[in-house]
């Protein structure tokens, strides 16, 4: 048995301490970002090409505002990801590896709202560039409710049974 960050006691199904759970927990968490940490770096430099083609040229300002948007939350996810990496080596002896691996939870959890976000976004702006911007806000819609299923609902479900 051992405590939660609520205070109750949980069964964690292995034999290890509290020391050697935070430290798989951290491992976790490191494996988890260095995937949103490709994703998002793909991402940007997806985002960073587009101004050097010529039919960048072509885009209205609503285009313009969505791509800038993009390449600003893009970075934002960046340095969100680099951020428990900062904290753990700042932390690192201070013995409060609880608070960091916590704090590591929170900034994941973030860094998948703004991905999502990020992906979103994308879809509009290169359906809304090549078909236009009705269809663009449907199949950003469809794919809000995908990402909502995927990431929201999904593990709520598998929690529950």
């Amino acid at each position: 048995m051992t405590t939660d960050q609520g205070g109750s006691e949980t069964r964690t199904g292995r034999n290890e301490t509290d020391e050697e759970r935070l430290d798989r927990k951290w491992d976790d968490l490191l494996q988890e970002l260095r995937v949103m940490q490709t994703s998002a770096q793909l991402t940007a430099g997806f985002l960073l090409t587009l101004p050097f083609q010529t039919a960048f040229a072509d885009l209205n300002k609503f285009q313009e505002g969505l791509y800038l948007g993009l390449v600003v939350l893009a970075s934002l996810i960046i340095a969100l990801v680099m951020t428990p990496v900062a904290v753990h080596r700042h932390l690192s002896g201070e013995h409060v590896k609880e608070r960091v691996v916590a704090t590591g939870h929170r900034i994941v959890r973030t860094v998948v709202g703004a991905l999502s976000l990020l992906i979103l976004g994308i879809v509009t702006l290169i359906f809304d560039v090549v078909i236009d911007r009705t269809i663009a806000l449907v199949v950003a819609g469809c794919m809000g409710l995908i990402l909502i299923g995927l990431l929201v609902v999904l593990p709520l479900r598998l929690t529950r049974d």
